[in-house]
């Protein structure tokens, strides 16, 4: 039947495996009240489901850590069937891929003709996809995880999660905002009701607001556009992951056969070729590029392409230079200890540097992280945002608490839940400790230290009552207490006032009396990383060792 032909049946897997991406992505948000909740929150579904399936990842974490993370063996499902059938992953599965290959199709389209085909034929610079994966392997063996800048998993969440989806959240609810408020009765009910169907399916339940949002999905829509200049550039030159699955692929069963005399020369085959492995006659076809899009033998009028297993034409490889080779070798070795010891790219102890609650010392953490974002979607109140230079340049794009955005919520484990690595490892409201009694034999996951700033505090600067911070403190019993104290105002009048104290012994470093201080420029109470559970050395305060 017509629509059996496999282009369409790849064009139909593509799509579900993108809409079930979207889904995972949407659903990797708490929608509800964390009050009502309880202790146990959880979410439904496997939102980590495509970071199982990166072989890449699992590579990388078994390389880095030491160890490799439960769930990750998933890849395995992907990594198998490519030994024998080649990148079908590519050009099946992948959601970035097919994002790029929407693009690219928009191109096709516009443009036809000899400047199509020649961008379409193999170019060398193809091959720096293979050097960045070297150079990402190398630096893994150093203890870095700065493949994540590159992942497309990590990229699309990275980029859809922090970026497009909360513009898209924040322009559909102004447009939405406008007709229920249109002063029209049928126009506002409709209003409504699409708020609330959109409130089902795609709209976040609070608007988030993420720090360089803007800079992730500039860089998306950047790469987007490129294939509005050559066909899947980032599959054919970037993607490490591709480059992986290309070498796996090289000794693949499933190979383009080609009939030199059905070929006329049309080259029509290079017309809609996504992956540059020139399906053409008269030269070798490169396997280790072809996406499995099908496209070629679609497109050849004489029906001179098949995919055929055990094929007899040889076809080439990853023609890679043993230069290139050692130098993104040498570079992903020296890339670590050269980014470790300069200022200003070293990711040395920044003190506003709050790593989210189950996260590992700070060298296993990126060591681990792979800049996915997925801690940063789940987090109900908007209190993990994306590093910048608090982590050093190693550190780039991992997650940091911000408390004047948002704090940690007492209950909430969420993002131990959806780290795909385990660089924030998976713990339980009771192994956090913050809803229990702290004087009792727990031992709480603690972020950091509250300190306060006397000179912007209102009780203890302006003779003005105020306990917001000691409030909010939802420790139990509270790290912030209230002394009364005798002060006088500007008029000489003597005025009680409560001023506040902090215990260190009890404080968390949640970053709500940061979050709540109604000092709104710079809060007059802080939280720094000192006191961290996760360091031993980074503390303030010495405990005795028994005998």
């Amino acid at each position: 039947m017509h629509w059996m032909k496999p282009t369409r049946l790849r064009c139909l897997s593509q799509i579900i495996f993108f809409l079930l991406f979207l889904f995972l992505l949407l659903r990797t948000e708490f929608r509800g009240s964390l009050v009502s909740a309880g202790s146990d929150i959880r979410l439904p579904y496997p939102v980590s489901l495509f970071f199982q399936l990166d072989p890449l990842v699992a590579l990388t974490n078994a390389v880095a850590g030491h160890a490799l993370y439960r769930g990750l063996l998933w890849s395995l499902v992907v990594l198998i069937p490519t030994m024998f059938l080649g990148r079908f992953f590519c050009g099946w599965i992948c959601p970035l891929g097919s994002v790029h290959h929407f693009f690219s199709s928009l191109r096709s389209e516009r443009k036809r003709g000899k400047q199509l085909i020649e961008s379409n034929r193999y170019k060398r610079w193809q091959a720096t996809k293979y050097y960045l994966l070297i150079l990402s392997l190398a630096a893994a063996v150093m203890g870095a995880g700065i493949v994540g800048w590159l992942d497309p998993f990590s990229l699309l969440v990275r980029s859809l999660g922090l970026s497009i989806l909360p513009g898209i959240n924040y322009a559909a609810r102004m447009a939405l905002g406008a007709v229920q408020h249109s002063g029209f009765p049928f126009v506002a009910t409709a209003g409504r009701m699409l708020h609330s169907a959109l409130g089902e399916l795609l709209l976040s339940f609070k608007q988030p607001y993420i720090r360089q949002g803007v800079w992730l999905g500039l860089i998306f829509i950047f790469l987007a556009a490129l294939n509005l200049r050559v066909t899947r550039f980032w599959c054919r030159a970037l993607c490490p992951l591709g480059a992986l699955l290309g070498l796996v692929s090289r000794w693949s069963v499933l190979g383009l056969v080609k009939t030199p005399e059905h070929c006329k020369d049309c080259n029509r085959c290079l017309l809609r070729c996504q992956g540059g492995d020139d399906p053409i006659g008269g030269v070798p076809w490169r396997q280790p590029e072809c996406h499995l899009c099908l496209n070629c033998v679609e497109e050849c009028p004489e029906h001179g392409l098949q995919f055929k297993f055990f094929p007899r034409q040889e076809a080439a490889g990853m023609n890679l230079q043993r230069r290139k080779v050692l130098t993104g070798l040498t570079a992903g070795v020296a890339l670590v200890p050269l980014m470790r010891a300069t200022p200003g790219f070293a990711s040395e102890r920044h003190e506003r540097l709050l790593r989210p609650p189950g996260a590992l010392d700070e060298g296993n953490f990126l060591a681990r992280c792979i800049r996915c974002g997925e801690c940063m979607k789940v987090c109900p109140n908007n209190a993990l945002h994306p590093t910048l230079t608090e982590a050093g340049l190693e550190g780039l794009w991992t997650p940091v608490l911000v408390p004047r955005i948002g704090y940690c919520e007492t209950s909430c484990v969420l993002c131990s839940q959806v780290c795909p690595t385990g660089a924030i490892w998976e713990i339980t409201a009771k192994e956090k400790g913050w809803a229990v009694d702290l004087s009792g034999d727990t031992r709480p996951a603690r972020l950091g230290t509250a300190f306060y700033d006397r000179g912007r505090c209102l009780p203890w600067a302006m003779a003005t009552e105020c306990i917001v911070c000691e409030e909010w403190c939802p420790t139990s019993p509270k790290a912030i207490y209230l002394r009364p104290a005798e002060v006088i105002d500007a008029a000489g009048t003597v005025k009680q006032v409560k001023q506040p104290y902090l215990d260190p012994a009890r404080c968390v470093g949640c970053g709500a009396c940061e979050y709540a201080c109604p000092v709104q420029d710079r809060p007059a109470v802080y939280v720094t990383s000192i006191g961290e559970s996760r360091s031993q050395s980074n503390q303030i305060l010495l405990s005795r060792g028994k005998g």
